[in-house]
């Protein structure tokens, strides 16, 4: 009885997984024609933002003393984990493909074990080092470095900037960590809230940058196209704010704690396999050959370098890249470290 309730838990929690992966995948999708349409992608990342904190403004006042007791933890996430890796990542699918961009952020592993190994100057496993070494070969097959960067180079620097803003969010997590709270007896404050909050800091921070005021609102009444097909702009924002971020969040984080955080951030990986597959239905952004095996082996050093990640002696630590894993209790429910693109 009990063994067949955990099989069915189970396979409940990777279905809300694969629900995530396929929901936080389609993001690049469905912004890149509204981008295109002439919105700036910083005002779409406003529109996902802002849309999705309203919608979570219920679930913030329910966790409302994490404002006083986890203030840098918000403040990070906020800025980091939403603000940041949007722009970057938004900005970046403007000038480059969906799949490109997001293979490029799974960089952050190698980034977050750098920053362990050359700042803190903790030691770091072969293992991981060899994760390394996968994802930066596996990202010069993606850009194609034997034909000069075949991409727009800007647009891989932005790419690379989001990766850069989730290392920013790790290093300040763990910061943020070390105030004593883990070993205090005190809960891990609660996953869903800190989403919720994050959205709520990255709407106000994008709202000063984005300034919304100026934006041509009636390319929202209007349509947008999708490889050759007019889709209605209002479907592909709902599709943004309440599938690709909302839904997305609350299945990863219910997922996590169906599943266990490893199996849940093996998972998590289909983003990169998604979003490349719908950019290539939806958009028609073929990627070569040589680019989908440098794919793949982007995705398996990020995964071996996340797993192998040293943990660190107290506090929340991301380990994690667009969808990579984290280490921690309250980052291991947040959806694996994933940054909502």
């Amino acid at each position: 009885m009990h063994a067949s309730s955990r099989f069915q838990g189970r396979s409940a929690g990777l279905g809300l997984a694969l629900l995530s992966a396929f929901a936080f995948g389609g993001s690049g999708v469905a912004a890149k024609p509204l981008i295109e349409a002439g919105l700036d992608p910083l005002h779409v990342v406003w529109l996902r933002v802002a849309g999705a904190a309203l919608i979570m403004l219920p679930v913030a006042w329910r966790h409302r003393n994490l404002v006083r007791e986890r203030p840098a933890l918000l403040a990070g996430f906020g800025l980091f984990a939403v603000a940041g890796v949007q722009a970057f990542y938004f900005a970046s699918i403007s000038r480059i493909p969906v799949g490109v961009a997001l293979l490029v952020e799974y960089l952050a592993p190698a980034l977050v074990l750098g920053w362990v190994r050359f700042v803190q100057r903790r030691p770091v496993t072969r293992a991981a080092a060899v994760g390394v070494v996968l994802a930066v070969g596996g990202l010069a097959c993606v850009v194609e470095v034997w034909a000069g960067l075949s991409f727009d180079l800007l647009g891989l620097l932005l790419a690379l900037g989001a990766a850069c803003c989730q290392v920013g969010y790790f290093v300040l997590s763990d910061h943020g960590g070390q105030d004593g709270r883990p070993g205090d007896g005190a809960e891990p404050p609660h996953p869903v809230g800190v989403i919720a909050y994050g959205l709520i800091v990255g709407a106000a921070v994008l709202t000063v940058v984005a300034r919304p005021w100026g934006m041509d609102w009636a390319l929202l009444g209007g349509s947008a196209g999708m490889n050759g097909n007019e889709v209605p702009a209002w479907l592909l924002l709902g599709w943004i704010v309440l599938l690709a971020t909302v839904l997305a969040y609350v299945t990863g984080v219910v997922s996590v704690r169906m599943l266990s955080p490893q199996v849940a951030g093996v998972v998590a990986c289909l983003e990169a396999v998604i979003a490349t597959g719908l950019a290539w239905v939806l958009l028609g952004e073929h990627l070569s050959a040589p680019q989908l095996i440098g794919g793949f082996v982007v995705l398996t050093g990020a995964f071996i370098a996340q797993s192998a990640a040293p943990k660190p002696p107290s506090g929340p630590v991301a380990a994690g890249a667009g969808t990579g894993a984290v280490a921690g209790p309250v980052e291991d429910e947040l959806s694996h470290g994933r940054a909502p693109h």
